[in-house]
């Protein structure tokens, strides 16, 4: 869904070619349920109510809430799609889509059925002749009771297989989306799943794993669902379908044809199957591939048909020799070892979480063939001369589609995530060191101050001074040598963040009388990081300590709780601002979890 009540803008579907159309409809028929997150417009530095006031950027809506997509949500119908319509979205700087996270899933005709009632009531209220205020204070409540009801949605008793994301880049260049799923509740987990994805020009879905999502945060508790672009300009647009968690469909099979069943996986033997000869008595030098064979395997592959090996062969020499062939990258969880192949295909089987039943063996031994039926119920062997026909048997019959040639990349993907998550399963500074931050000091300037302006008018959460400069101040402080600025910008492995801090310190003293930072790097400890590079810098000097105004709220208190980890000690307090200050006999903390790369002039 999204929000009906403040969008109600429409365009034909015309403006995009009937090819993508075409695409946004691929899952129609492959699901049997959905959810119904709540898709909103929302701001990445959002300092509500008090950027509505100060922010240069506020833009109101019908509602009163900022706009932060340049038209809204402009829906275009598409009734043979999931949804039954797109959303174009000219994204503004500092935009991002939103939504109150749950998995409860509903059958597609009921879930269309409520987003339809959505709809109508989202029109009718655009529509009733109100006052403005009174228009305003009904969307709100209509808005506020849809976050409810998301909410308290529990999670239904099969949980979905994926989150799904279908989009449409109209521009010629890539954009990067972080896709964020974060716990309404940091305290419960503060590692959140995030993953980078690259849009490339044209149509592109992906599938995120629910199970993958769930090994960090728990998705039967509350939580929420950020989409943002990253470094954009304003007016870059996205085409969206369906955004939403699903279950897909477990293909039926005839009790008359089981050897149609379809593949999943196909198995392979290498020695006189994929290859002419034997690795271990001919050399590699007299291998040769089987005619054919490369062609083969590129076209089941682009059907969504992963491979893999099970070979009684030495693991490194198969590796060299594929890797000469190029082959190397379609293989996935090879088994490549001296035990029984019926071992080998259950390791595969529950490398990829499928079934048996979806496993091929391809194989020259009839003992092999005999073995790995005999010990894996469901399996189906062939021998090695069924290579040429597999293309048109029927198990291996599958559309080639956009999703299905990318499935072997999501597994990937997968054990990739598998291996790194194992690493620091239950460490936060291991997940941290893995995201290899790299934060950027610059000192403010021409080229950044509008960018700098901006963050003091919206940061809020991480604002330790309360301060929300006018531009005019700011460039006072270009012209104040003892004044020194930090201007930092961050980017990790999942998406560069740009400008995401803002630190003032007077160097006479010195103090630091501002520190600001977006919510975007929350709970990254990038805030622990920077403080440990500033107290190295002005305490390597003759200065006795280091002092920082502190002004603390509600709001800012769990991000101020920094001094309490540094060891900052509380001098005084002066209408709701306290001085804090650092010893130069202290050891200065720090983690080392932060790349810090300055271009800020040393300490006077």
């Amino acid at each position: 869904m999204f929000e009906s009540e403040a969008n109600r803008k429409k365009e034909p579907s015309n403006q995009l070619p009937a090819e993508t159309l075409s695409q946004f409809t691929e899952l129609t028929g492959k699901l049997t349920s959905r959810t119904l997150l709540s898709w909103g417009e929302h701001c990445t530095e959002c300092a509500f109510p008090q950027c509505y006031v100060t922010c240069d950027l506020y833009s109101p809506r019908q509602d009163g809430k900022c706009r932060r997509f340049v038209d809204g949500m402009v829906r275009i119908a598409h009734p043979d799609s999931i949804n039954g319509y797109l959303l174009k979205i000219r994204f503004k700087r500092w935009g991002q889509l939103w939504a109150v996270g749950n998995c409860h899933l509903f059958s597609l005709s009921r879930a269309r059925f409520i987003e339809s009632c959505d709809l109508f009531f989202g029109n009718l209220l655009q529509r009733l002749p109100l006052p403005n205020t009174l228009r305003s204070k009904l969307t709100g409540k209509y808005y506020g009771l849809k976050k409810k009801w998301a909410d308290y949605l529990i999670r239904t008793r099969k949980p979905a297989s994926h989150f799904v994301l279908e989009v449409f880049n109209p521009m010629t260049e890539p954009i990067e989306l972080s896709v964020i799923f974060r716990p309404t509740d940091l305290e419960k987990a503060k590692m959140p799943f995030q993953t980078l994805i690259t849009v490339l020009p044209g149509f592109q879905r992906f599938r995120i794993p629910t199970e993958e999502i769930s090994r960090l945060i728990s998705l039967s508790e509350k939580f929420s669902v950020y989409i943002v672009p990253n470094q954009i300009t304003d007016g870059t647009t996205l085409y969206f379908g369906l955004i939403d968690f699903v279950r897909e469909k477990i293909p039926t099979l005839s009790t008359n044809s089981a050897s149609a069943n379809p593949c999943k996986c196909l198995v392979w033997d290498l020695d006189n199957t994929l290859w002419e000869g034997i690795l271990v008595e001919d050399g590699a030098e007299n291998l040769h591939l089987k005619p054919g064979i490369v062609e083969i395997i590129k076209q089941l592959d682009n059907r969504g048909i992963l491979h893999s090996i099970a070979s009684k062969n030495n693991a490194e020499d198969v590796l060299r020799v594929l890797k000469r062939w190029n082959l190397d990258e379609y293989f996935l969880y090879p088994q490549i070892s001296w035990q029984p192949k019926s071992q080998s295909v259950q390791q595969i089987a529950k490398s990829l979480n499928i079934g048996l039943d979806s496993i091929i063996l391809i194989d020259d031994s009839k003992f092999e063939r005999a073995e790995v039926i005999d010990a894996c119920p469901g399996v189906r062997a062939i021998p090695e001369t069924a290579y040429l026909s597999l293309v048109d048997r029927p198990e291996f019959q599958a559309p080639n589609t956009e999703e299905s040639r990318g499935r072997r990349r999501m597994y990937q993907v997968q054990a990739i995530r598998e291996v790194t998550q194992g690493t620091f399963k239950n460490d936060y500074s291991a997940f941290l060191k893995h995201c290899d931050i790299k934060l950027h000091l610059f000192p403010l300037s021409a080229q950044n101050i509008i960018r700098v302006h901006e963050l003091t008018q919206r940061t809020n959460q991480m604002n330790f001074s309360g301060n929300r400069y006018q531009l005019s101040q700011l460039e006072e402080m270009l012209q104040q040598p003892h004044i020194h600025t930090y201007v930092m910008e961050c980017a990790d492995r999942f998406g560069n963040y740009g400008t995401i801090g803002f630190c003032v310190v007077d160097s006479r003293r010195p103090i630091m009388t501002d520190l600001m930072f977006s919510c975007r790097v929350q709970a990254k400890r990038v805030e622990h990081a920077f403080l440990s590079y500033i107290l190295s810098k002005y305490l390597s000097t003759e200065i006795s300590d280091f002092f920082v105004s502190y002004r603390q709220t509600k709001k800012n208190l769990p991000s101020g709780k920094v001094f309490e980890d540094f060891g900052f000690k509380k001098l005084e307090e002066k209408e709701g601002v306290s001085l804090l200050s650092f010893s130069k006999e202290q050891k200065i903390p720090d983690d080392k979890l932060i790349t810090i790369v300055s271009s800020v002039r040393a300490a006077a």
